[in-house]
């Protein structure tokens, strides 16, 4: 009868155990593992076992699928599931363990040198008796690895040290795993020491850092969690520990600078992964100093060092990403029984546990990215751009203090006859990518204009998918420092110093083209600031045109415009902006549309390969092509101009509808705006203040009188015009109105002379952008003011 009442007990016990799996990770991942051993027999649950250890783990599905832990190979195993036992003869696991009380229990798993120690230290009575006990009982292997003087120590005094440190492992309630919560604390069974629990959604559930490896084993009286290790005292907080560790002085003194030591004494579940004195000697020393000089730095520094969550080592079964106090992150992973910090094995002692969390010792200082200088911040895909900037002195030019902006082309981008350049003309380029300001990615406009350390004027072009700078994209990878941000780039970027007009009288590759713009009267169009994008056949797409079919091109205006203006789009359309692999749509000023798409970094213009793309010009970009562009949909209505562009366009079928005429267009899609200002100097002088004072000339007193007169002059210019083009007729005339007058108003300024007034025709040139006749001192000019002052002493 007995039998049978414990039987039924046990087997209530476990079906209760049962239906609590869905609210406990433990719990879950066991029912995962019953699953992928159901071809064994019943309550048979698989397991993975690291090669090479006695490592075993309930596995999730990724450490399962990838057959590893911790980057380790793992053999499958397949055991009786906790509370299971096999019977002779039968598949599985059919049989219910046999329930006994938790002294008995402890054989039942196996942790037989823990119910060795309970008999000896006379913890046997109380754990075979009355009550409701949680045990985590160490396995035996677990007290192999014991320090061996600590061991010692216990053996020797049983009755106290030993009979403590096992009480120390039992708490006064049964505790399921579906029951210890994480950042749970329990109050142990030895002076009210605390035990922490964290149950990590893997799966692992810790008391104190140690692993519960064989969980939920039902006693009459209790229930036994197998650790696999022998838990320790807990000490005092993190700030405790750090003030008193000898080897992290180093990390004391940057917590107190950086007031971060505070933190680490409040109540709280943190991780703080902590660089010994000799990771910090390692630093360079004028980093260390400039890091340990600047109190956002140090912060940042302590910071970023400091999970918000526990994370003892035996949870980590591979890589995870989490946040530091800082505010980036850090990929924390194994590799073996070694924990590894953004990959790199750096842990030189593992899960130092507090009251207030874990402490995990690193022989690396963790420096984030925004304790670091902007120049610091390139990686190794941006190191020859880097060595450069070092190399050419452009480094010591960037001031801690400072903002700055790099644009990082990557090693790439950089070809040997770059390399080979004079070091003047590289210099040149590479201040082409330091911007004077620090701007980030999500600070970033379309028509944005960025000044560069050079004085050059780099534009923003946004698209949907890419951000570009002049004729470069970046990639992925932007990162904020301390003084700056860098972001990456495909390419070197080449600012713009010629109009698309001015580019094209350059190349001869375009002279036919150039002299039908001519004919077109269109190139006004191209030597004015705007924003246009030219595709631009080269004098190859005209191979067979004949002279008297230039001619026939050249009196048809109306039809030489549409065919020209086909190729002519508003707004600027850098070919790595577009997004891979799909068709944009581009209306051109003739009205018809152009496709556009990139494949394997190559622009296809109505699939016609770009020969060159993004030449940068300063009111647009050129697209070279090797063939004449003209709209599918539009119809010839003359034999001549047919048989004429018959010759120079084979991959269209051109249509073609007698009598039909191309429509006029007239040059209104860009306008000529002309805003006059007709103002006149002003003169205002105040009244002359007089000093009289004694002066010793050669020895003798001389009284001498001073006469100070003050003149203003306030400069607002004589008639002057300005031009500007502008796109889509006169919308914009009120914004370029005040835009113009803003220009006026900046002429005005302080003009310090060497002793004489700047005369009208003077002032004319200067408003105009011409230099004045006489020298001014540029370190005594101010920009926007509104006046002049002059003071002429005069003695009498």
């Amino acid at each position: 009868m007995k039998i049978f009442f414990l039987f039924t007990f046990s087997t209530f016990l476990l079906s209760a155990f049962e239906q609590a799996t869905a609210s406990a990770h433990y719990d879950k991942i066991l029912t995962h593992s019953r699953i992928r051993a159901r071809d064994q027999g019943p309550n048979v649950c698989a397991l993975q076992q690291v090669m090479g250890t006695k490592k075993k783990y309930f596995s999730t599905c990724r450490n399962w699928y990838q057959g590893a832990i911790c980057g380790k190979k793992a053999t499958v195993l397949y055991e009786c599931c906790p509370g299971y036992m096999k019977m002779d003869g039968t598949r599985g696991c059919p049989a219910v363990a046999p329930i006994d009380h938790v002294y008995g229990t402890l054989g039942i798993v196996g942790a037989t040198s823990t119910q060795q120690y309970s008999d000896i230290s006379k913890l046997r009575e109380e754990i075979e008796g009355r009550g409701s006990f949680t045990f985590f009982a160490p396995s035996n292997e677990a007290w192999e690895q014991l320090n061996s003087e600590i061991h010692r120590n216990l053996v020797d005094n049983v009755n106290i040290e030993l009979y403590n440190a096992l009480h120390h492992h039992m708490v006064n309630k049964r505790m399921l795993t579906k029951d210890l919560k994480n950042g749970m604390t329990l109050v142990s069974m030895y002076n009210d020491q605390k035990l922490l629990i964290n149950h990590y959604p893997n799966g692992v559930v810790t008391v104190n850092c140690a692993r519960i490896i064989h969980g939920n084993q039902i006693a009459t009286n209790g229930v036994v969690h197998v650790i696999d290790r022998v838990l320790t005292a807990v000490g005092n907080t993190i700030q405790d520990f750090i003030e008193v560790e000898d080897d992290l002085s180093s990390l004391r003194a940057a917590a107190i600078t950086s007031d971060v030591l505070d933190i680490l004494g409040r109540p709280g579940h943190y991780t703080l992964f902590a660089p010994t004195n000799e990771a910090f000697e390692r630093l360079p020393r004028g980093v260390l100093e400039r890091i340990m000089g600047d109190k956002v730095a140090s912060e940042a520094l302590v910071k970023f060092h400091i999970l918000n969550t526990l994370q003892c080592s035996e949870a980590i079964t591979g890589g995870a990403v989490y946040e530091t106090l800082e505010g980036n992150t850090v990929e924390v992973g194994c590799d073996g029984e070694s924990l590894t910090v953004n990959g790199v094995k750096m842990v030189k002692r593992k899960d130092i546990v507090t009251s207030n969390g874990v402490i995990h010792l690193i022989d690396e200082v963790l420096i984030p990215d925004s304790a670091k200088q902007v120049i610091e911040l390139g990686g190794a895909q941006q190191t020859t751009f880097t060595d450069l900037v070092a190399q050419l002195g452009l480094a010591s030019s960037l001031r801690p203090e400072g903002q700055y902006t790099l644009l990082a082309p990557l090693n790439g981008a950089f070809s040997d006859d770059t390399l080979r350049m004079d070091q003047r003309l590289l210099k040149t380029i590479l201040q082409n990518h330091i911007i004077k300001v620090k701007v980030g990615l999500n600070e970033l406009y379309n028509g944005q204009e960025l000044e560069t350390i050079g004085g050059k004027l780099l534009r923003v072009f946004v698209y949907r998918t890419a951000v570009c700078i002049e004729n470069s994209c970046m990639v992925r990878g932007s990162k904020e420092g301390r003084n700056g941000f860098i972001h990456i780039f495909r390419q070197i970027i080449n600012p713009a110093e010629k109009t698309l007009h001015e580019m094209l009288r350059n190349d001869k590759r375009f002279s036919v083209f150039l002299s039908l713009v001519k004919a077109a009267d269109l190139d006004d169009v191209l030597s004015r600031p705007g924003e246009w994008t030219l595709f631009v056949p080269t004098n190859d797409a005209f191979k067979g045109l004949t002279d008297d079919d230039k001619d026939i091109l050249i009196r048809d205006k109306n039809a030489l415009r549409n065919i020209l203006l086909y190729h002519l789009t508003q707004g600027v359309f850098i070919g790595s902006g577009f997004e891979p692999g799909v068709t944009n749509i581009l209306k051109t000023i003739q009205g018809g549309k152009l496709y556009l798409k990139t494949v394997n970094d190559t622009l296809l213009v109505n699939e016609l390969k770009s020969r060159e793309s993004d030449l940068m010009a300063t009111n647009g970009v050129i697209h070279v092509i090797d063939k004449l562009l003209y709209p599918a949909d539009l119809p010839v209505g003359n034999d001549q101009l047919l048989t004429i562009l018959k010759k120079l366009i084979k991959y269209i079928q051109i249509k073609f509808v007698r009598d039909s005429t191309f429509k006029e267009i007239p040059l209104t899609f860009y306008k000529i705006n002309i805003i006059e200002s007709n103002v006149q100097p002003i003169i205002r002088k105040e009244e002359p203040i007089i000093k009289t004072y004694t002066k010793i000339i050669d020895g003798r007193p001389v009284e001498v009188t001073e006469k100070k007169v003050t003149e203003e002059r306030i400069i607002q210019g004589p008639e002057i015009k300005y031009t500007r083009i502008t796109a889509g007729g006169s919308d914009n005339e009120e914004k370029l109105k005040k835009l113009l007058e803003e220009e006026v108003t900046k002429v005005t300024k302080f003009i310090e002379g060497d002793g004489h007034l700047l005369e009208d025709e003077e002032i004319k040139r200067l408003l105009q952008g011409e230099a004045p006749v006489r020298r001014v001192q540029p370190t005594r000019r101010t920009q926007g003011g509104a006046a002049r002052r002059r003071t002429r002493l005069a003695y009498s």
